[in-house]
């Protein structure tokens, strides 16, 4: 076939890429660069609160946002023009004849939910935090990469720490005690007089509350590697008024040391980062009554690999990649499990930890998550 005939059949000639499927890709990789792009002024505007002034004062010209929050006006004008550009503000007169430094924008209802309400289960502004953590690391990313070795939660920034702990934040706060209140055995086991509690890999501490709250007769002891995440984790909980009945301590899940301890024991969305997850379910195992329960909640990733997944799994794969697997392999020794941990997987880690079986518990309304019961 000549490359005349290849053309006018549909098809590329031997040896080259079909015309039509290359500029198929090459438009989605430059929705890819628009979406990137988007996603770090959302960071911009996150980090230096112009949605938050937006949102609080109504329609402001680059001027008045540039007062309100301390910056410079003509950086101000720029960023405005841009999120109006991307349809994520609205503006006043656009076409008159005043100056630019006089044109009134505004953050609608809906896009301010997602960009500065913190309680709200679309809140979503963390999530830039996130990926611009990576991005600052990029070099680090390379060099572990090539090399080996990995990248620490700790080099990835007070963004990274924040973002992970913002994000999930409201779901702990609004679904989770009713999440575990409908499994009745494991609502049981909670309610019990005096019950003491583990969440191992607490973070900035908001899933340890807010099973405090869900269960006021219990004790919970919140359970992380990373100090800044403790300290954080300790205020919040003053804050709170919860200091009483809940415990924060700097230590690494393995170092449960305490058989029969505690009645449950929880991991939320943090066993695929840990180095070391079989010592870990192995120390959990033995600190939680025979009675008891231990519980991980993880990704909703697909039971198995296949290509062209789903959101999810592109969003798994895309924080494995980024954050969570070279974070793990930054220690020496680990399994290097990444996000993408599998029901499979953690059936494997379980028996190795002396657990006789997984159950997936019946918990819905958070499509990024299962529960799943690790059974003695």
């Amino acid at each position: 076939m000549t490359d005349d005939s290849a053309a006018a059949s549909g098809g590329a000639a031997p040896g080259r890429p079909d015309e039509a499927a290359t500029q198929a890709f090459a438009d989605r990789v430059f929705g890819s660069v628009l979406g990137a792009i988007e996603l770090l002024s959302i960071h911009l505007g996150d980090r230096l609160g112009w949605y938050r002034a937006l949102d609080q004062s109504g329609p402001l010209s680059s001027t008045e946002l540039a007062e309100r929050t301390g910056t410079v006006e003509r950086y101000a004008r720029e960023w405005l023009e841009q999120q109006a550009v991307n349809g994520i503000l609205t503006v006043d007169d656009a076409d008159a004849a005043a100056p630019a430094s006089e044109r009134r924008f505004a953050l609608p209802a809906a896009h301010a939910e997602v960009l500065t309400d913190a309680a709200s289960l679309d809140y979503l502004a963390p999530v830039a935090r996130m990926i611009t953590a990576a991005g600052m690391r990029a070099a680090s990313l390379v060099e572990a990469y090539r090399g080996g070795g990995g990248v620490t939660w700790e080099q990835f920034g007070d963004d990274a720490h924040e973002s992970q702990a913002d994000v999930n934040r409201p779901w702990f706060e609004r679904r989770l005690g009713d999440a575990v209140a409908s499994v009745a055995e494991l609502d049981a086991v909670l309610s019990r007089p005096g019950a003491r509690i583990a969440d191992v890999g607490c973070g900035h501490g908001w899933s340890t509350l807010a099973l405090a709250r869900a269960y006021p007769s219990a004790r919970v002891v919140g359970i992380d590697v990373d100090e800044p995440s403790i300290a954080a984790a300790r205020e919040n909980a003053e804050a709170a008024g919860l200091a009483d009945r809940v415990e924060f301590r700097l230590a690494g899940g393995e170092e449960l040391s305490e058989p029969g301890a505690f009645d449950a024991a929880f991991v939320f969305e943090a066993l695929h980062d840990m180095p070391r997850p079989v010592e870990v379910l192995d120390a959990m195992r033995r600190a939680v009554r025979d009675d008891g329960a231990v519980v991980i909640m993880d990704e909703a990733v697909a039971p198995g690999f296949a290509p062209d997944g789903d959101d999810v799994e592109r969003l798994m794969y895309g924080y494995s990649i980024l954050m969570c697997l070279p974070d793990s392999l930054a220690t020496p020794g680990s399994v290097g499990t990444g996000t993408v941990m599998r029901q499979s997987t953690l059936e494997r880690y379980a028996t190795g930890a002396g657990f006789s079986r997984i159950e997936e518990l019946p918990i819905e309304g958070f499509a990024l998550f299962r529960f799943t019961r690790l059974v003695h």
